[in-house]
């Protein structure tokens, strides 16, 4: 018994003009799809922002002023969740009822989320009160509905002839009281404060 097999190729000019027509038609089509994803990418990234250079913010409750942010570049990102950053650093001050001066807050970067009604303030966060006491962090959030500042960075805190450290701080938003946690650092204590 004899097993014939058949084999049957197409002629060569046939196989190389159906592989040419599809080489194009797949370069063609990447072209169309890059071009559409960059149009697309394009629309997403356009984001509508007002931006603003020399900005005084007041904040006022019952016409008494209770904070004054400033700011030299002020960008307002108006998204499903709007926020405004200000990437050349911020200053807030913070008044009593008497509009006296009771707590300075300076950071390199700040972004404030509108919904949440919450600021936070990175790099270089410095914060001094009317007690002389500095502190200091990297991260400083503000939650301006509760009206204190806290933190999960680590914090110093120097007051008249002492220096503290700890982690997981909070304070009022005129930094006359605060907590930390984990606190460490050189501490002068006189009779009256002694244990």
């Amino acid at each position: 018994m004899r097993i014939h097999r058949i084999i049957s190729c197409p002629p060569a000019g046939i196989t190389g003009a159906i592989l040419t027509v599809l080489c194009l038609l797949l370069i063609t089509g990447c072209e169309n799809n890059l071009k559409d994803v960059e149009q697309i990418s394009a629309k997403k990234l356009s984001v509508p922002v007002d931006k603003s250079t020399g900005v005084t913010v007041l904040y006022s409750d019952s016409a008494f002023v209770k904070a004054k942010m400033i700011t030299p570049e002020y960008l307002h990102y108006k998204t499903e969740k709007p926020y405004i950053e200000m990437k050349k650093g911020v200053t807030v001050i913070f008044y009593d009822t008497r509009q006296q001066e009771t707590s300075r807050v300076t950071s390199d970067y700040a972004i404030r989320r509108e919904n949440e009604k919450v600021v936070e303030l990175r790099k270089n966060v410095v914060v001094t009160n009317n007690k002389g006491e500095t502190f200091k962090s990297e991260e400083l959030i503000w939650d301006e509905t509760k009206g204190r500042f806290f933190s999960n960075q680590l914090v110093s805190v120097t007051t008249p002839g002492n220096i503290m450290y700890g982690k997981n701080f909070w304070a009022t938003q005129d930094f006359s009281y605060y907590e930390i946690e984990q606190a460490s650092g050189d501490l002068s204590l006189t009779e009256k404060q002694g244990f």
